[in-house]
């Protein structure tokens, strides 16, 4: 029974000596692992080696971006908004508009440019340029560009590109269209070329038709031939013959119903390009006394007007001109064309007429030119000698 006691002594006493080596260990691992640095060191380097750190990345800064060009209106003092594609003032009211950037520039109405009583000025600042209007009327209606500047040195240019646009009515009620001084005014009208009759409305509410003096009918605008924009007035994409004469425009808005001035449409027949003229001689030589003609033609559009000119040897000692001009219609491919033609007369040629004969065809578009050369021989009769007596 004694050595069961002595046993269960000394398992006892084994217990608590290892209870408290552990007890020892622990605040030794806790301490070396305050000791460890920050960062996880690379498997295979040894203790006390400073673990490698990560290389930084050098960041790029953005580039800025480019500040934004725009238009604010001042409504009242301290009170902006922004101004969109058109803008409404009262006549009569005063205009105050601010563009971001410096520089920058205004453009206006042509009608504006030409003012000379100050009512228009505008003033740089450190980031805006502001416009003003004073005494607004409705004939200042229509469109004002903020322009900014790029500038080399003291060298400055617009950014057309860039530019901002707004088109600004100066609504009066007693005036419906912007005022002109012309009662009539004469508008030509070109083939394939889009033709603008300004008749500009003042309000963009007012209701705008278009019509024809003689006889008094309302035009039909259906958006394809015809068109409207609030902003330019009325037009004609492709002219034809038939839309020649006189037309007005009327708006009405309310008990208000007033007419433009009158458009007097002139239609010509205008040329896609200059003429391309073709030279022929009778003869690449000819002998001295006979006769020279020299042929210059031109194939084009029916009912445009081609112009001949000359350049001839014989102008040197001032042979005079003798030209036979002629137009007909052809048929070429199937299709009517026009034949325009002159044809220079030399009668008895002389040796001054040997040279270079140049033919320029003109018209309403520009003009071209063709030459050919001609060699003068002397005659048998002129070479043979008097026999002695």
């Amino acid at each position: 029974m004694k050595w069961r006691v002595v046993l269960f002594s000394l398992l006892v006493s084994l217990l608590i000596i290892q209870f408290g080596m552990c007890q020892k260990v622990e605040p030794d691992l806790k301490t070396k692992a305050e000791k460890r640095p920050n960062g996880k060191s690379k498997s295979g380097k040894g203790p006390g080696k400073t673990p490698a750190s990560k290389p930084k990345v050098k960041t790029t800064p953005e580039t800025p971006k480019e500040a934004q060009t725009y238009l604010t209106q001042v409504v009242n003092k301290g009170r902006f908004q922004k101004a969109g594609d058109t803008l409404t003032v009262h006549a009569g009211d005063t205009l105050e508009l601010r563009c971001k950037g410096n520089p920058v520039e205004w453009a206006v109405p042509a009608y504006l440019e030409e003012d000379d009583e100050g009512r228009l000025r505008t003033v740089q600042h450190e980031r805006y340029r502001t416009l003003f209007l004073a005494n607004s009327t409705a004939a200042d209606t229509g469109e004002f560009t903020c322009y900014p500047m790029y500038c080399e040195d003291k060298d400055c240019r617009k950014q057309y590109d860039k530019g901002v646009k707004v088109f600004i009515f100066f609504s009066d009620p007693q005036e419906l269209f912007v005022p002109s001084a012309d009662y009539y005014e004469v508008i030509q009208l070109r083939t394939s070329w889009p033709t603008v009759l300004p008749c500009q409305v003042t309000s963009p509410l007012a209701k705008v038709t278009l019509h024809q003096e003689f006889p008094p009918v309302e035009v039909k605008v259906d958006g394809r031939e015809i068109s409207f924009d609030v902003k330019k007035g009325f037009t004609i994409h492709r002219p034809k013959q038939y839309h020649a004469g006189s037309l007005y425009c009327v708006a009405s808005l309310g008990n208000l119903r007033q007419s433009s001035t009158k458009y007097m449409l002139i239609y010509v027949n205008y040329p896609a390009a200059p003429p391309s003229p073709a030279i022929q001689a009778s003869s690449d030589t000819v002998a001295v006394g006979q006769n020279l003609q020299v042929t210059c033609t031109v194939i084009g559009k029916q009912d445009v007007v081609v112009d001949f000119t000359w350049e001839y040897p014989g102008q040197k000692i001032g042979r005079p001109l003798y030209t036979q001009d002629s137009v007909q219609t052809v048929q070429v491919d199937g299709q009517n064309r026009q034949r325009t033609q002159t044809i220079l007369l030399v009668d008895e040629v002389r040796e001054v007429d040997q040279g270079t004969y140049t033919c320029t065809a003109q018209n309403l578009e520009g003009s071209r030119s063709a030459s050919t050369s001609v060699k003068v021989q002397q005659s048998a009769r002129t070479n043979t000698k008097p026999k002695k007596p």
